[in-house]
């Protein structure tokens, strides 16, 4: 029998799936002597295809260094970072660009836009580098902006903005969506339908969506739930199921 789940909920996704991260012993130094800063410190932990993750911690807790690291923007100081059969440790710039651009899609708290180019120009730069893109009105409709094809970024609202960002990160259908801090500069009803668009997208698409934030409601619409604290993880926690964004209230 299948397992009955309340209103505005779904069943997490279940342990075992396929290994997309096997990070191990994980070391991110910055500086040297008196001014090192040990951002990340033997980092272990494994993510899985088509997971919503919630990356939680502090400010200077290490969440943005380890995202950096998977998203191919850095490299580790020592430890090991495997994407699937790909060793990113010692990838060299050039396997670190093709893996950013077939494999990831980013998601930032400020939009990046390009103001001269509508929602469907902005999300159109991406569909023509990638290899099995949706279309532009696709990925706009997945984030409920069919209607705002042809508007200019300073016609919309910052949410709306921050939904047309969501779009060109996953018209790629990237394997990974690395989100930092995607409702910071949001007010809570708009975050919420920003939030409606990441789940939808790692849904309907089983992108592994990794969302790091400060804000611990955001913990129960996750698969799993990772704590942060000095670089290092404090601990992990599996929901049975998971909160539709629009029940969170903080």
């Amino acid at each position: 029998m299948n397992p009955v789940h309340a209103p505005g909920s779904r069943a997490s996704t279940a342990p075992g799936g396929r290994p997309v991260f096997h990070v191990r012993g994980l070391t991110k130094i910055y500086g040297e002597g008196t001014a090192q800063v040990r951002a990340l410190d033997g980092v272990d932990l494994d993510l899985a295809e088509g997971e919503l993750v919630v990356l939680l911690g502090p400010s200077g807790s290490g969440k943005t260094t380890l995202l950096n690291q998977l998203g191919g923007l850095d490299i580790p100081t020592a430890g090991t970072l495997r994407y699937r059969d790909t060793d990113l440790t010692h990838a060299n710039e050039e396997q670190l660009t093709l893996y950013r651009r077939q494999s990831v899609g980013f998601i930032f708290q400020f939009y990046n836009l390009i103001p001269s180019l509508t929602a469907r120009e902005n999300v159109g730069l991406i569909t023509e580098i990638a290899s099995n893109p949706l279309a532009p009105e696709a990925a706009l409709e997945m984030v409920g902006l069919g209607a705002r094809l042809d508007h200019f970024p300073a016609q919309l609202s910052g949410g709306e903005q921050q939904r047309v960002a969501i779009a060109r990160a996953i018209a790629k259908r990237p394997e990974v969506l690395l989100c930092d801090e995607p409702t910071g500069a949001l007010d809570v009803k708009t975050g919420i339908v920003v939030l409606e668009a990441l789940e939808r997208a790692n849904r309907e698409l089983g992108t592994l969506t990794v969302i790091i934030t400060h804000n611990a409601v955001m913990a129960d619409m996750a698969d799993r739930v990772i704590r942060f604290m000095d670089g290092k993880v404090l601990s992990e926690h599996r929901n049975a199921t998971r909160a539709a964004p629009a029940t969170l209230r903080w």
